[in-house]
């Protein structure tokens, strides 16, 4: 069995580059097919990959230019990439991996994060929402054919996989594709982490700067704490926004190797997740540092966490329900009178580790790949 796998752009850290270096020790022999790799912005560990880009990722290596140019630029260099000669094709994606040319007798397995945010929700995008009416106009005729062009590329997979429960319905609606989806929760790396006996006085956040994020509240509310510290740990689009809007008690940090970002998981009083994501793996990061999470309660948090409810230290996190500068502060505020137990969190984590993740994706691949060779 020839496999390739293929990843939307590796310019950044985040969850979907995770899931693609697990990929990679499911099947090290894989090329890694993608739209551009920076290796100095990702994971330190793709070096060691056999990386294949595509002809705009030997031109352009930041997310922000990656963005600007992605229409039609990127979306015709994908298009255009050349994922010939495999059996099996494992694509990791949100929006263009599935777009790439591959034999017709390849099975294509898809692990679909969410799909194509800007085809199939672009509400959530504040330019789209406060464009003007004849920018509007011209936008809304842009994501119809992404649109299209989306569906259409997604209807080339045989078999999707994804992240949580409530992605499921979302690619059903999306792509509607030929057989059931599969639902593998992505891997925490718990060997990178470790327990402290002692916290220091921080609490933590982890994450990209980008509006839906909702990391400007978490800043709004430890700016009327000004007795509390906050350590946020990431960079993008709002850094400078987020920056002037803190107050001294907020410290910002980037680029932190693995051991600085284990340290700074091991040390905090907990982390904090204020937005809705379809998974997340920062919390079973925390957790398995052995360290609880203050997160907003829906989306697939609800997957990966055991929320606190009444005198029970065997809970992960502690939730609140909107997304508001108060709620945020009641949250820190009761998390201080809530003890809860580093050892059972860690133990919560190893539920999620990479090795169960490895071992299910290299079963489903294999499982997928016999039954297609027998039709």
């Amino acid at each position: 069995m020839k496999i390739a796998i293929v990843q939307d752009e590796l310019v950044r850290k985040g969850g979907a580059e995770q899931v693609v270096l697990s990929f990679h020790a499911a099947f090290p022999e894989a090329p890694i097919y993608t739209l551009s790799y920076n290796s100095k912005e990702t994971y330190s560990e793709f070096k060691n990959c056999n990386i294949k880009t595509a002809w705009i990722g030997k031109i352009i290596k930041s997310d922000t230019n990656l963005k600007r140019f992605f229409f039609p630029f990127g979306i015709l260099a994908m298009k255009q990439l050349k994922v010939t000669g495999y059996d099996v094709v494992l694509q990791s994606t949100t929006h263009c991996a599935k777009y790439v040319e591959v034999d017709d007798k390849a099975i294509v397995l898809t692990y679909c994060h969410t799909p194509f945010r800007l085809a199939w929700n672009p509400n959530s995008y504040g330019f789209i929402l406060n464009a003007k009416t004849f920018s509007k106009r011209l936008l809304t005729s842009l994501i119809n054919y992404l649109k299209f062009f989306d569906k259409k590329s997604a209807q080339r997979t045989d078999w999707f996989i994804t992240n949580a429960a409530e992605v499921v319905d979302r690619i059903k609606l999306a792509y509607q594709p030929k057989n059931n989806i599969e639902i593998i929760s992505p891997p925490v790396k718990c060997k990178s982490f470790y327990v402290c006996e002692s916290a220091k006085e921080y609490f933590l956040i982890v994450s990209r700067f980008e509006p839906y994020k909702m990391v400007d509240l978490v800043i709004k509310a430890f700016n009327g704490m000004p007795t509390k510290k906050l350590l946020i740990i990431g960079k993008g689009s709002m850094e400078s926004e987020l920056k002037a809007l803190a107050n001294s008690n907020i410290q910002f940090k980037s680029n932190l190797n693995t051991v600085e970002l284990s340290k700074a998981y091991a040390e905090s009083k907990a982390l904090i997740f204020p937005q809705h994501e379809d998974y997340g793996i920062t919390p079973l990061e925390a957790n398995a540092s052995g360290r609880p999470v203050i997160a907003y309660g829906f989306g697939g948090i609800r997957d990966t966490m055991i929320p606190f409810e009444s005198h029970d230290k065997n809970s992960t996190a502690l939730f609140f329900y909107n997304q508001t500068v108060d709620s945020i502060t009641d949250a820190i505020n009761k998390f201080e009178s809530i003890s809860f137990d580093p050892v059972f969190i860690r133990e919560h984590a190893e539920k999620f580790d990479e090795k169960i993740f490895i071992k299910k994706i290299q079963d489903f691949v294999h499982t997928k790949y016999s039954q297609h060779r027998t039709l």
